[in-house]
């Protein structure tokens, strides 16, 4: 039987709410803050505003750390609260000139300038080149900077609050041991599509102005094309860049069809957010399916008997 204890901090009073199941926690991969959604059944004593800090553990594990955004009543009683963790505050729109950062860095300047709370944050490596961000919000500027040094590296990382701390880690070792079958959830539906984000020749030019000249480099799968036809990204290099590196590295990306899966009301592990990924085994007639793939979206729901999951699943290695 899951035990669980929802908090809300209110200028120095701490109240331990009555909610109504389920209490939904809700994680994406990027761009989105996580959410917390629940009831408070409304007494004498609890009073509580916008801003006040939320804390909610389940099975003794700590889950949500976050602020109050939204309150609606419907009827005395009841409370409907919208709860967000710190990436909320990524929402912010602000103007960055830099040069010389990793992603790890322009992550820490962000954290540093929002007055935010740091976990730990991996460390990106690839110095990006000098970049300018007019009017940006903090996620399109963190989603750029760690899009460019996916591309140079081919290494995935995810953004995330956890429990009130700001964590930037690498998803190879965000892997779970846990295995999603056809009798795991109660629906299920898988997709592979050549149609979005799937590219099997790559060309990168650069512009030199002084000799009036184009370089132009290209990788490309000529199997693939006999396959699927030619499905070409065109890119321009910039300054300091690599052709030859640039095009194999995202070759390796896209050249590959990609995969979604929706599965719903799955047993549920607090283990698991967005960017996590999980062994996946299905037997779809005469295909059968055995492959890691990417949590874009989980949704927790923690009932006092039960906890499931709905997820969105993306596969395999990389989907931008």
């Amino acid at each position: 039987m899951g035990k669980y204890q929802l908090l809300i901090l209110s200028q120095g009073n701490i109240f331990e709410c009555v909610v109504q199941e389920p209490v939904v926690w809700e994680v994406h991969r990027k761009g989105i803050a996580g959410k917390l959604t629940f009831n408070v059944l409304k007494d004498e004593v609890i009073s509580f505003h916008e801003g006040d800090a939320v804390r909610f553990d389940y099975d003794g594990h700590k889950i949500f750390f976050g602020f109050v955004f939204t309150k609606k009543r419907s009827d005395n009683r009841i409370i409907s609260v919208t709860a967000y963790d710190q990436l909320r505050y990524f929402k912010n729109k602000d103007t960055y000139t830099y040069k010389g950062k990793t992603a790890a860095q322009v992550l820490k300047m962000l954290i540093t300038d929002f007055k935010l709370q740091a976990g730990a944050i991996d460390d990106t490596k690839h110095v990006i080149s000098p970049r300018v961000e007019d009017n940006q919000e903090l996620f399109t500027i963190m989603d750029n900077a760690l899009s460019i040094t996916t591309k140079h590296t081919g290494k995935l990382y995810v953004l995330y609050d956890e429990y009130g701390k700001l964590f930037l880690r690498e998803v190879k070792d965000m892997k779970l041991n846990i295995l999603i079958d056809e009798e795991s959830g109660e629906t299920f539906e898988y997709t592979t599509s050549i149609d979005e984000k799937t590219y099997n020749k790559i060309k990168i030019y650069r512009e030199d102005k002084k000799k009036g000249k184009r370089e132009i480099y290209i990788a490309q799968d000529s199997k693939n094309i006999n396959q699927w036809g030619m499905l070409q990204l065109t890119e321009s290099l910039e300054e300091g860049e690599n052709g030859k590196v640039k095009a194999d590295a995202l070759l390796a990306l896209y050249n590959q069809r990609t995969r979604k899966l929706h599965i719903n009301k799955v047993f549920g592990d607090v283990r698991v957010r967005g960017g996590s990924t999980l062994g996946v085994q299905l037997y779809l007639g005469d295909l059968s399916v055995a492959k890691f793939m990417m949590v874009e979206t989980v949704k927790h729901s923690f009932y006092e008997s039960k906890h499931q999951m709905d997820l969105k699943l993306i596969g395999g290695d990389f989907v931008a």
